[in-house]
């Protein structure tokens, strides 16, 4: 468990992955699509993915060049890990509501 914490337990990892699960995105988009998070902090933590080998960059030759984001196979094999941590957040807050609705 501390490994996997270890490469996807930021929360901008984890925005960054639920992004990603869907198709590959450009820098910009990202940074557009995750609220509060900084330019620096994105590099960061899209660097870690890259080097851990879950997030593989893809530079194309254009004028302007264009880069995009996409998951590696390893990247890939998280995803039940990813979608089972939804399930259980979306799952726990209608069980709030439902207590908030009952007092």
């Amino acid at each position: 468990m501390a490994t996997t914490v270890s490469l996807i337990g930021s929360k901008w990892k984890l925005l960054i992955m639920r992004n990603l699960l869907g198709r590959p995105w450009r820098f910009n988009e990202l940074q557009k699509s995750i609220e509060g998070i900084s330019q620096k902090a994105l590099t960061e933590a899209l660097r870690s993915m890259e080097t851990d080998g879950i997030v593989r960059r893809t530079a194309y030759p254009e004028v302007p060049p264009r880069v995009e984001y996409s998951l590696t196979e390893l990247g890939e094999s998280m995803r039940p890990i990813i979608k089972a941590m939804e399930t259980w957040g979306m799952e726990y807050k209608e069980q709030m509501q439902e207590e908030q609705y009952d007092c």
